[in-house]
């Protein structure tokens, strides 16, 4: 016989129906099963009806295919604030819901369009209307069963889909009753737009690669200014998005920054074999800090034809206010003959290229706002494929504005440039990074496009005894 003492009568354990091995794989759904079957979200309503509400407001997520980690954290954790607020004692329903509309959803159909050599605008639009749809219900489908499968509770058989005919109802009804009270108002703001995909992208949807882009100088003429000595001088921008150049609305300084008017010398050489497009006795107006950067541009192809740029004049960029320059295509007429006034702006820097920037507002967010502020707005001249409007002056019906091709130093845009005698310098070598669509991989633009908006900086129209909202010019 052993000698060891056997202690397992000394050691007093709980007697439990659990069994030995946890088998969630078997067991989850059981309990699933059960709860369903037993209704426990119906009678947890019951039990909770006429309680003080809880409701959680919960963002839907996209019906465009299985769910992942980020959903099982979304809704586990907001089940538990749910299941918590029910348990001391509110009345805490929850009604799930799905985004049924948008780009990630037409991107899906676009690609079973593509793989049949289809182009979405070849499809009717009421067909790919209702495709989308079909492809939405068959994910909140699948998305439906999987969340019920992490265990979360709430009304599965009625969830909030923002494709529901009574869900869109009930959002234009309420976007007239903004109307009625004159809180709503058409205007206009640039975004990032894919002029592949022809929408707009959130900041999520982009990404940035490294590019090699055409950067160019062009001269605009100054024809008025409060400084004599500027009428007929050449202001000098620089860009690396020439398709930018035939939407051009004015031209921005920076009120600190110092600027210099200089001559271009040439030592008794024909302008042909000086091989730049810097006339001879001619006068330009660039920041002083970048005259040496500009200078080195022509250089190289002028050798020791050039004499020395001498500044013949200094400048604070405050006192350019009232100055006025000329499009480069101003023959053309309409649009381009319109004066070009200088804003001054306080995203101007002297970090690259001339410390005057050609304003765009309908492309870029800062010419947006300074312009705005001078009362100019954008004239939406790029329609939603990059190209330009074909009524347009200047390139009317051509581009795609993001093809390197139509950007080049001896694209369209260039060439017309270089024919007026605009076009400084040009070359396309110029490196840094852009944004492209995580999608399609396409280079974006910023595009302004027209919008609805709803003020948030503006009193609410009060109620009428009727409970109606009065309209601003009734109140």
């Amino acid at each position: 016989m052993s000698d060891k003492k056997d202690w397992r009568d000394t050691v007093f354990l709980p007697k439990t129906d659990f069994p030995m091995k946890a088998g969630l794989a078997q067991k989850e759904p059981a309990i699933l099963a059960r709860w369903r079957e037993e209704d426990l979200y119906g009678q947890l309503r019951k039990a909770r009806a006429g309680r003080e509400r809880f409701i959680l407001h919960d963002g839907p997520p996209y019906a465009n295919g299985d769910i992942h980690m980020g959903h099982a954290m979304n809704k586990v954790l907001k089940d538990i604030v749910v299941r918590s607020q029910s348990l001391m004692g509110k009345d805490s329903p929850y009604v799930p819901g799905w985004d049924c509309h948008g780009l990630p959803i037409e991107w899906k159909v676009e690609e079973a369009y593509r793989k049949q050599k289809l182009d979405k605008d070849q499809v009717p639009k009421a067909q790919f209307r209702a495709e989308c749809r079909a492809y939405a219900a068959k994910w909140v489908a699948v998305q439906r069963e999987q969340f019920e499968r992490l265990g979360v509770m709430g009304e599965w058989d009625a969830p909030y889909l923002t494709m529901n005919f009574d869900a869109e109802a009930a959002i234009v009804g309420e976007l007239l009753k903004f109307a009625m009270t004159d809180q709503l108002y058409r205007g206009a703001k640039p975004v990032m737009w894919s002029p592949v995909e022809k929408t707009a992208l959130a900041d999520a949807e982009v990404e940035y690669e490294d590019i090699t882009s055409t950067q160019i100088d062009v001269g605009f003429e100054i024809v008025e200014s409060p400084i004599p000595e500027l009428v007929g001088a050449h202001a000098v921008i620089w860009t690396t998005t020439p398709w930018t150049i035939p939407v051009n609305q004015a031209i921005a300084y920076g009120p600190d920054v110092e600027y210099a008017l200089f001559h271009v010398l040439v030592n008794d050489v024909p302008l042909d074999q000086v091989g730049s497009n810097l006339g001879e006795g001619g006068r330009y107006l660039v920041a002083t800090d970048l005259l040496d950067d500009f200078a080195k541009k022509f250089m190289p192809a002028a050798g020791e034809y050039f004499l020395p740029l001498a500044p013949v004049a200094r400048f604070k960029g405050s006192d350019l206010a009232g100055t006025v320059a000329r499009h480069p295509m101003h023959h053309l007429g309409g649009f381009f003959a319109r004066p070009r006034p200088f804003l001054p702006g306080e995203h101007v820097t002297t970090d690259a290229g001339t410390g005057l920037v050609h304003m765009a507002p309908d492309h870029g967010e800062e010419d947006f706002e300074v312009c705005k502020a001078a009362g100019i707005g954008p004239v939406f001249a790029v329609d939603d494929a990059g190209r330009y409007r074909a009524d347009w002056e200047w390139l009317g019906g051509q581009g795609s504005v993001i093809n390197a091709k139509f950007n080049a130093s001896d694209g369209p845009i260039c060439s017309d440039l270089r024919e007026a005698g605009a076009l400084l310098a040009a070359s396309d070598d110029f490196k840094h990074s852009y944004p492209h669509s995580w999608r399609s991989k396409a280079k974006v633009i910023y595009r302004c496009t027209p919008q609805w908006f709803i003020p948030m900086d503006r009193p609410i129209p009060p109620l009428s005894p009727s409970g109606e909202r009065v309209p601003p010019q009734a109140a």
